[in-house]
């Protein structure tokens, strides 16, 4: 058995460095947007290397149909049905953060067959005696995503100021700071700006490769964690960095915060999903609006420099276009910033916003000039 850190990097990788997890996605029972967070976005990145979902529970054939992402990627009722299939993702973030008991004989017969397994959850499979003995036996591995050792203190020292730093920030957990995150990346570098992915969450280490669970990591070397990813990888033009939680939820904001000052952002883009009322698993807490959270998030990020929001992006799935095309002019009006949905939108205004802004930063505009770049 072979027992993995999320380390440095989480692939299987071939002789010639390519990647070759060869991935089924396992979501039995649980295939839904919010609770299959992971198996969506892992659809929607990470198409090439997944081979089918699992679910038996589904009546559908395709993970188009299962999730609205995925293309025509088959879902099947066992592992039988697929061909050269070399690892198994647990593909859902379930209450509690433990395997479903009715997984458990899919999650064994896949390590009786060799298969890595990998979990993003906070129950780790090398604690399961049962998972560790059958791995023993076939030689499967292990890899627990939120796994880690992190256990150096932040010094803010060597950042280099030159590399823009943006970080996704959010109203509430899971309205979307990571596919935000991922999609800003992928336009940046589209447009020539050479642009790195920052994961501090399990699905995001699942789809970068790399990364940092912050969640996990012991509370005084959170933000040593994230400033040791920015040094690592500043010699890039941005960082990306993804968000978690939020500063207003009352579960989450330590981690929001450790993470906010460990990346020192120069801009922050705020995320919020159009429709939700309150805090998620808090439905008697409602969610502050917008225009104060901009000053929050503003506040607390500029202790060791100026980081403004430069723009919002909208989670507008609950929407219907026109409805989507109504809130996303009504909250422009009202924060002053563009606002868009990455997805239903695409991210170029959001890429427009980043990029006048870092050109203001450079040209050494003033603080206030720069706040109100797109607005």
């Amino acid at each position: 058995m072979n027992e993995s850190d999320h380390g440095d990097s989480i692939l299987m990788e071939s002789k010639d460095g390519k990647r070759n997890r060869n991935i089924i996605v396992l979501t039995d029972g649980f295939a839904n947007p919010v609770t299959a967070k992971t198996a969506s976005c892992l659809l929607r990145y990470c198409s090439d290397e997944v081979l089918a979902v699992l679910d038996r529970q589904a009546n559908v054939k395709t993970a188009d149909q299962l999730l609205g992402v995925g293309g025509s990627i088959p879902v099947v009722g066992s592992i039988d049905e697929v061909s050269n299939a070399a690892s198994l993702v647990i593909g859902i973030a379930p209450p509690g953060g433990k395997i479903p008991v009715q997984w458990r004989p899919i999650v064994l017969d896949a390590i009786g067959r060799g298969m890595s397994i990998y979990s993003g959850l906070h129950d780790y499979l090398i604690d399961d005696s049962e998972f560790v003995e059958a791995a023993k036996v076939s030689g499967a591995e292990l890899v627990d995503v939120r796994r880690n050792d992190e256990r150096e203190v932040a010094s803010r020292q060597g950042i280099r100021d030159q590399c823009l730093r943006v970080h996704t920030v959010g109203q509430d957990c899971g309205v979307g700071k990571m596919l935000v995150a991922v999609e800003l990346t992928k336009a940046l570098n589209l447009k020539g700006r050479s642009t790195k992915f920052i994961a501090t969450g399990q699905t995001g280490i699942l789809v970068e490769g790399d990364g940092c669970p912050v969640d996990s990591v012991v509370s005084d070397f959170v933000s040593g964690s994230v400033e040791k990813m920015i040094l690592s990888h500043q010699h890039h033009d941005i960082l990306v960095v993804e968000g978690q939680g939020s500063l207003g939820h009352p579960r989450y904001s330590a981690v929001t915060l450790g993470l906010l000052h460990g990346c020192v952002p120069h801009a922050l883009v705020l995320c919020y999903e159009a429709g939700r009322q309150a805090y998620n698993g808090l439905d008697h807490l409602p969610l502050p609006n917008l225009r104060h959270l901009r000053q929050v998030y503003e506040t607390m990020a500029s202790f060791s420099g100026p980081s403004v929001v430069v723009g919002v992006a909208m989670n507008s799935r609950l929407l219907r276009e026109n409805e989507a095309e109504e809130e996303r002019s009504r909250v422009q009006r009202e924060i002053g910033l563009p606002v868009c949905d990455v997805i239903r939108h695409g991210p170029q205004d959001l890429v427009d916003a980043i990029l006048e802004f870092d050109q203001a930063r450079r040209a050494g505009r003033s603080d206030q000039d720069i706040s109100n770049t797109g607005g």
